[in-house]
């Protein structure tokens, strides 16, 4: 089991890494060019800048029970297709119960943006965040430990 993180626009990563290091897990962090990010803890894997390239990437490089921090539905959905967990920054956890349902209120809401419509920004980050991510990373890696 590792940590996989979609960092280029993840908040939270000092939180995965605590829980990761509280368990000895291997975090992999992944970003295009454009972003510089530095860790003492988890290694750092940059790819080319691209559309989706740093989601094409933890597609491909995911592996069963490995959990994956993204706030993408589309690369979440591709997670639990290859039976590994996936969390979004916020700690809310992706799984088959929900994730048709979130694919499909995207899918409404660019259809809306492309008629015209505007949609709602996302929230401001919170300390019931990171006080949700801390307890369900945990919860995820009690989780793939089991099995």
């Amino acid at each position: 089991m590792r940590i996989i993180v979609d960092a280029d626009a993840c908040p939270g990563r000092k939180i995965i890494e605590k829980a990761a290091i509280e368990n000895s897990i291997e975090v992999i962090m992944y970003c295009d060019i454009n972003h510089a990010l530095i860790s003492d803890y988890s290694t750092i894997k940059v790819v080319d800048s691209g559309f989706q390239s740093v989601d094409m990437k933890i597609i491909n490089e995911v592996k069963k029970d490995d959990i994956v921090v993204t706030q993408d539905y589309g690369v979440a959905a591709m997670v639990l297709g290859r039976k590994a967990y996936a969390i979004d920054p916020k700690g809310y956890i992706y799984d088959n119960d929900n994730i048709e349902r979130l694919l499909f209120e995207r899918h409404l809401s660019a259809k809306a943006r492309r008629g015209g419509k505007k949609t709602s920004n996302p929230k401001k980050r919170t300390i019931e965040d990171d006080d949700r991510l801390y307890k369900n990373i945990l919860k995820l890696i009690e989780k793939a430990n089991k099995l």
